[in-house]
């Protein structure tokens, strides 16, 4: 057994994104839902606490929460004009500063928690405190630009713990890997000139945001190299997300030589979600979760650190999580999966898999892996 902190708050999920039918705001000829809001909803990130409280596995599990992000943390990632104008508009009813991020009356407040739980959840893992994290975060936050918040992100989670790890010295060297569906845009923004933190993002192509996410994006001035995009057709499944992390994500991980491995983590590459196109299952995040956990045995004393981010099937989300956390805190209780034959069966037939097999050939071809 691992010590793994659970980093959450129920706060968190009081975070209300307003008037929406799924990414569309309501009005002209977009009809209320009966159930409106968001896509990124509270309810999958609070039946996955349910199932772990259910299970027993939050028993094994150290619990814990964080405070807000302070303006000086957080200024590390965004400018003072953005932080000022987020609070302003929270503590005035709410609004939207960005593209699909809209937030109501003291949205900024839950936002800083959010970020506060990813800067937490580092950090106990960097000082030694607990063997391994998870941040409940929410909003999530890779999307985040340090001035524009979209995709349902409003504040940069994961840039901002690194920096702050930074600024304490607590570490120097880091990967973020990132196996949301969507692009993650502005951990790669936010890290581009930086050598030291390797960035990598395997993602539905084209899927959100519609023009980011290609491979030859591989950084920017001294930080040429440390980003790695590896953009999958829509349809890639669980054989296609192992192959990616064997062939590519894993070597490439080792070769950075982290001082912890940071997962951007997100469910919405299952078969099951609303927002994607994509055949992943609970036991692909499982099985990505211990290999990421072996490499980081390996060569960082197992220091890994996840942030919860996308995901939106409130039916299968609290099983692909549950699989992570028994991966992480090595725990014997299980919650089956009760989807996994249908699932199972969907998977791509053999010409599919060679296709895709070939796309991740030229992809390691490409990033010269070894």
């Amino acid at each position: 057994m691992r010590k793994t902190g659970f980093f959450w708050d129920e706060k968190c999920f009081w975070h209300s994104g307003g008037n929406y039918a799924g990414n569309l705001p309501v009005g002209g000829l977009v009809q209320p839902l009966a159930a409106g809001g968001l896509p990124e909803s509270p309810e999958t990130k609070r039946r996955l606490k349910n199932l772990l409280d259910v299970t027993g596995l939050s028993g094994a599990l150290e619990l814990r929460t964080g405070a807000e992000a302070d303006l000086e943390t957080l200024a590390r990632v965004h400018p003072a004009s953005f932080l000022s104008d987020f609070k302003a508009a929270s503590d005035t009813g709410g609004g939207e500063l960005g593209l699909r991020t809209p937030f109501g009356q003291g949205g900024y407040e839950i936002a800083a928690l959010s970020s506060g739980l990813s800067v937490t959840a580092l950090e106990a893992v960097l000082r030694g405190e607990v063997d391994n994290a998870y941040a409940l975060s929410r909003p999530p936050g890779h999307h985040c630009l340090p001035e524009f918040p979209n995709g349902f992100c409003l504040l940069a989670n994961l840039g901002i713990a690194i920096r702050n790890a930074q600024a304490k010295g607590l570490a120097k060297r880091f990967v973020v890997l990132d196996w949301d569906v969507h692009h993650g845009n502005g951990t790669e923004a936010i890290f581009i000139d930086d050598p030291d933190v390797l960035t990598i993002s395997i993602h539905q192509e084209r899927n959100y945001p519609l023009d980011t996410g290609d491979a030859d994006v591989r950084g920017e001035g001294k930080g040429q190299g440390a980003n790695m995009n590896l953009p999958l057709p829509p349809g890639a499944g669980h054989a296609t997300y192992l192959e990616a992390m064997e062939r590519i994500i894993l070597p490439a991980i080792r070769a950075h030589e982290p001082e912890v491995i940071v997962v951007a983590n997100g469910y919405d590459a299952a078969v099951i979600d609303p927002l994607s196109c994509m055949m992943a299952t609970a036991d692909t995040f499982r099985q990505m979760t211990r290999m990421v956990m072996a490499l980081a045995d390996d060569i960082c004393d197992g220091r890994v650190m996840m942030a919860h981010e996308g995901g939106y099937s409130e039916v299968y989300v609290p099983f692909c999580g549950h699989a992570v956390l028994e991966e992480m805190s090595g725990s014997g209780i299980h919650a089956p999966d009760p989807l996994a034959e249908a699932f199972t069966i969907r998977q791509p037939n053999a010409k599919a898999e060679a296709f895709f097999s070939d796309q991740l050939a030229d992809l390691s071809e490409f990033f010269n892996v070894k």
